[in-house]
C-alpha cells in the first residue's frame, strides 16, 4: 500500500469521482494529500495528508523535514532577531509533531501545543473553538504562565489552513490578553478561499498586527451543491456494507519494552518544551532508539512507530531515529480521535480502520479511536507509544488498542512514554476560609463570607483632616488608615429612615434587573461577588433576589479593591481554587467616574499575566450605573441609595477595607475592622429586610424591564468621566481623583474626607435632603447647577492642609 499514490493513482481519485470534489492549485498538491468522507456532520470531506504522519503512514524522515524546512523559512522571514524571541504553538491533535519539528527548524524558541485533556492543578492560559472538528475544544496549558505573555512574534502551526477559522479564535482570544505586532501562520497547505484570505487581512487590519502566512503548497478545494447530503449518503451506504481489510487477522504477540526516557523531560508540548528540553531529548534518543530496535523481531522488514492522538513528536523522534539505525523500512503514524470511512480502494486515502475505545480517561468521556492504513498494510512489527496516561486497562483489554494491533500484525511492542505534570506553585501558607457573622460582622453567616483578616484590634482610625492631608502630600495611601466612623446625629437617623421608606421600592426593583440580567447574560448560577464595602449590602440583595425568584443558594463573597492598588489577589486565587472563575460576577453598589472599574479590569489582566489563571470577567454588576460605565445594572439613574447614607452601620458594621505593608503580608487578605460597639446603631439587617420585603411587589415590573434592557444598546459611554474632567478644569482642581460624582460618592466625601463644595444639580428633590443636611453640619457650601449630568457632585478640597480648616473642624473656603 503506497502512501500518496496506489498503483498510479491519485489517493483522491474515488471521493472526487463520486462527490465532484476537485483540488485546484499547486502541482504539489495531489502529492501531499488524498481525499476521504468524515463521518461528521459539519464537513463531508477530509483532506488526508501524505507528510503529517496522522492517517497515512510515512517516513518518519519525510514527515520531520517538512515541518523542520517550514521552520527554516518562517524564521528567514522574520529575520534573526524575530526569529529568536518567537514562540510557537501548535494545534491539537492533528499538529502538534508539526509544530514541534516548526519550531525545531526556527530555532532555540520554545514550543507549546493546545490539548483537549484538561490536567488537574493547571489552569488554563487560554482556549479557543475548533468549529468544523469532530471535538471543538482547545485549551493552552503552559507549565509556564508567562510562556505567551511576550512581545515576541508568535508562529501558530496547524497542518491545513482552510478557512482560517482556528486561527483567528486563537489570536483573538490571545491578542485580548497579551498583545503583539506580529504573528505568523504556518501550514503544510494553505487551501482558503478568497473570502477566507480576506478576513485574514481584514483583522489583521484591525488590530495593527502583521499576520505573516507559511506554506509548503496551495490551492483551493472546489466543492459542489448538496456535497454535504450526498457526503454523508455515501458513508451511511458503505459503513452499512462494512469496511476493513478482507484477509483473515492472525492473533499477534505483545511486547513491553523499556524506553529509559529521562526523568523530568515532559513527553511533548502540552505544557511547554523549551529548548533546553530538547536538547536533553537528542542526548537521550540514540539509546532509547536502540532499545526499541533490541526489541524487534529477527527479520522484520517493515515496521509501524505508532503514535498516540496528542503524542507525536516524541514517537517521531524516536521513530525517525530508528529509520536511521535498522535496514528495516520504518514508517510512523499515530492513531486518532477523527472519524473517518474506511474504504478499501486504491483511489481513496483511507484503506482500512482499526477501532477501539479511547484509553486515556478522555475529559469529554469515552468513544472510539481509530487507527488508519494499519491492518492489511504488510507491517511485520508495530511499535505503539502512548503516555503513562493511557497505559490503562482499557489499552489492554480485548477489544483494546493493543489487541486490534495484534490481530493484523504478528509483532506489537509497547513502550511507555512518563505523562509529564507540571508541578503547581507551592504556596507558603494556605488561604484560610472566610469570616462570616456573627464573628465578624452582623450579617448572617450563610448572606455572605468576607475574604478578608481581622484587624479589630488594632488602632487605625485617625482624624479626617489629618488623613486628608497625608493622603493628598502624598505621605501616605487612603488605605493604609480609616477615617473616624462618623456617628449619625438623631436627625440625620431620621433622614435614613424615612429615604428607605420612600425608596425600598425603587431598590427591589433595580436589585431584580441586575440579578435577572447577571442570571440571563453572566451565568445560570453565579457566585457573587462584592467589592467590599459598598457592594456588600448590593449582593446580599441580589443573593436574596435569586433565592425569592429561582429558588437559587448563590455564594456570596466581599472582596477588597484598593484604587491604584489593585484587588486582593490572594481573594483571586482562593476563588480560583474554589469556583469556575467564569462564574464569578463582581458586585458594587454604583458608579461615579467608573475608576473602580477601571482598575479592576487592569487588576485582573495583571492577575492573568503573572498567575496564569484566566476566566474572570472584569465587568462589574451594579445597582446604579450613573456614570455609563458598564453594561451589567439596575439603573442608569442617579438616586438616592440610602445604605450610601451611612458607614459600617448599614454595612455589617465592618469599616472600608485597609492594605498596609506592616499589617498584610504577601499571603494575607487586605484588612478590615468588625465595630461591635456600634451594634445599638446597627441597621444594616433592617435594611435589607426594608427592600427584600419589596421584592413581590415589583417582581412584574422587573421582568418587563430586564427585557427592554436586554434589547437595548447597554455599551458604556463614559459621559461621567468625561463631565469629572469637565468639572476638574473647571474649578481649577485639577485632579480628576478629588470629584466625587453622584449621591453615593458624594456622601462619602461627607462622611470621609474633607469637602470643599458641592455641586447639586437644579431642581434635585428629597434625594438631597440627607447631602444638604451633612453639608450644613460641615459648613460646605452647596452650589446649584444647571447641566450637571449627575444628581450631585462631591468636591474635595484641593491641595488640603490643616490651615485650611477653621477651629470648629468646619470646612474653610480658599
Amino acid at each position: 500500500m503506497n502512501n500518496a499514490v496506489n498503483d498510479g493513482v491519485w489517493s483522491g481519485s474515488w471521493v472526487a469521482e463520486r462527490l465532484g470534489v476537485g483540488l485546484v492549485g499547486d502541482d504539489a498538491l495531489p502529492a501531499l494529500l488524498g481525499l476521504a468522507l468524515r463521518r461528521n456532520p459539519k464537513r463531508a470531506h477530509l483532506l488526508v495528508s501524505n507528510v503529517l504522519g496522522k492517517h497515512v503512514p510515512q517516513s518518519p524522515a519525510v514527515v520531520y523535514d517538512h515541518g523542520f524546512r517550514l521552520g527554516r523559512r518562517a524564521a528567514a522571514l522574520l529575520g534573526a532577531d524575530d526569529a529568536g524571541a518567537a514562540v510557537v504553538l501548535g494545534y491539537a491533535e492533528t499538529a502538534t509533531g508539526l509544530g514541534h519539528a516548526v519550531a525545531d527548524g526556527l530555532g532555540a524558541v520554545p514550543y507549546l501545543h493546545s490539548t483537549r485533556r484538561p490536567v488537574p492543578g493547571v489552569a488554563p492560559a487560554g482556549g479557543f473553538e475548533e468549529s468544523h472538528s469532530h471535538a471543538t475544544s482547545h485549551l493552552l496549558l503552559p507549565e509556564d504562565p508567562g510562556l505567551l505573555a511576550g512581545d515576541g512574534p508568535l508562529v501558530l502551526v496547524d497542518d491545513e489552513f482552510s478557512t482560517g477559522n482556528t486561527v483567528l479564535n486563537t489570536i483573538r482570544d490571545l491578542h485580548q490578553r497579551y498583545p503583539r505586532r506580529r504573528y505568523v501562520v504556518v501550514a503544510l497547505i494553505d487551501m482558503r478561499s478568497a473570502e477566507d484570505s480576506g478576513r485574514l487581512e481584514r483583522f489583521a487590519r484591525e488590530t495593527g498586527a502583521r499576520v505573516d502566512l507559511v506554506a509548503a503548497a496551495s490551492g483551493t478545494v472546489l466543492l459542489p451543491e448538496r456535497v454535504l447530503e450526498k457526503g454523508q449518503e455515501l458513508v451511511a451506504r458503505y459503513e452499512s456494507a462494512g469496511g476493513g481489510p478482507s484477509a483473515a487477522p492472525q492473533p499477534g504477540t505483545v511486547t513491553r519494552v523499556g524506553l529509559g526516557w529521562p526523568a523530568g523531560l515532559p513527553d511533548g508540548g502540552r505544557h511547554g518544551f523549551t529548548p533546553a528540553h530538547r536538547v536533553r531529548l537528542e542526548a537521550a534518543l540514540p539509546a532509547m532508539a536502540g532499545r526499541v530496535r533490541d526489541a524487534l523481531p529477527a527479520g522484520a522488514r517493515r515496521v509501524l512507530v505508532l503514535g498516540f492522538e496528542e503524542l507525536m513528536y516524541a514517537p517521531l523522534r524516536l521513530a525517525r531515529e530508528l529509520e536511521q539505525g535498522v535496514d528495516a523500512e520504518v514508517r510512523f503514524s499515530t492513531t486518532t480521535r477523527s472519524p473517518v470511512l474506511a474504504v478499501d480502494d486504491p483511489g481513496y486515502a483511507i484503506r482500512t480502520r482499526l477501532v477501539f475505545p479511547a484509553h486515556d480517561d478522555p475529559a469529554d468521556g469515552p468513544g472510539e479511536r481509530y487507527a488508519y492504513n494499519v491492518a492489511g498494510a504488510g507491517f511485520d512489527a508495530v511499535v505503539a507509544v502512548v503516555d503513562s496516561a493511557a497505559d490503562t486497562p482499557a489499552l489492554h483489554a480485548p477489544d483494546g488498542l493493543l489487541a486490534r494491533l495484534a490481530a493484523h500484525v504478528p509483532h506489537v511492542l509497547l513502550a511507555v512514554v512518563p505523562s509529564y505534570v507540571p508541578h503547581a506553585p507551592e504556596r507558603p501558607v494556605m488561604l484560610p476560609e472566610p469570616l462570616r457573622g456573627p464573628a465578624f460582622s452582623s450579617y448572617a453567616p450563610e448572606e455572605v463570607g468576607w475574604l478578608l483578616q481581622d484587624l479589630s484590634d488594632v488602632t487605625l482610625e485617625a482624624p479626617t483632616e489629618e488623613r486628608e492631608e497625608a493622603i493628598q502630600s502624598g505621605g501616605a495611601h487612603y488605605a493604609e488608615s480609616l477615617p473616624v466612623e462618623y456617628q449619625p446625629s438623631e436627625q440625620y437617623q431620621q433622614l435614613f429612615h424615612a429615604a428607605l421608606d420612600a425608596s425600598a421600592a425603587r431598590l427591589a426593583r433595580a436589585v431584580g434587573v441586575v440579578t435577572e440580567t447577571v442570571v440571563t447574560e453572566r451565568s445560570p448560577r453565579p457566585v457573587l461577588v462584592s467589592l467590599a464595602r459598598a457592594g456588600t449590602p448590593v449582593g446580599i440583595l441580589m443573593r436574596r433576589w435569586a433565592r425569592f425568584r429561582h429558588g437559587l443558594e448563590l455564594p456570596h463573597y466581599a472582596v477588597s479593591i484598593v484604587r491604584g492598588r489593585g484587588i486582593d489577589a490572594n481573594a483571586l486565587r482562593w476563588l480560583a481554587d474554589r469556583h469556575d472563575p467564569r462564574d464569578v460576577v463582581f458586585v458594587d453598589g454604583w458608579t461615579g467616574k467608573g475608576a473602580i472599574s477601571r482598575e479592576l479590569s487592569e487588576a485582573i489582566g495583571e492577575f492573568e499575566r503573572k498567575e496564569g489563571v484566566t476566566g474572570f470577567d472584569p465587568e462589574i454588576a451594579v445597582l446604579a450605573d450613573p456614570g455609563s460605565c458598564v453594561r451589567t445594572y439596575g439603573t442608569r439613574e442617579d438616586f438616592l441609595i440610602p445604605s450610601a447614607c451611612l458607614n459600617s452601620t448599614v454595612s455589617g458594621l465592618i469599616s472600608r477595607t485597609v492594605l498596609r505593608a506592616d499589617l498584610v503580608g504577601p499571603h494575607d487578605f487586605h484588612g478590615a475592622k468588625f465595630y461591635r460597639e456600634l451594634a445599638g446603631a446597627d441597621v444594616s439587617v433592617a435594611f435589607l429586610d426594608a427592600v427584600s420585603a419589596r421584592f413581590p411587589e415589583v417582581a412584574d415590573g422587573v421582568d418587563s424591564a430586564v427585557k427592554e434592557l436586554l434589547a437595548a444598546d447597554r455599551t458604556p459611554t463614559w459621559a461621567g468621566w468625561r463631565a469629572v474632567e469637565r468639572i476638574s478644569e473647571e474649578y481649577g482642581i485639577h485632579d480628576v481623583n478629588l470629584v466625587k460624582p453622584g449621591v453615593g460618592e458624594t456622601t462619602r466625601v461627607l462622611l470621609r474626607r474633607v469637602p470643599w463644595k458641592i455641586l447639586a444639580r437644579a431642581g434635585a428633590g428629597t434625594d438631597l435632603d440627607h447631602v444638604r443636611l451633612l453639608a450644613e453640619q460641615r459648613g460646605v457650601p452647596v452650589e446649584e447647577v444647571g447641566d450637571l449630568p449627575y444628581t450631585c457632585v462631591g468636591l474635595i478640597h484641593p491641595r488640603y492642609t490643616r490651615g485650611a480648616t477653621g477651629a470648629d473642624g468646619k470646612a474653610v473656603n480658599v
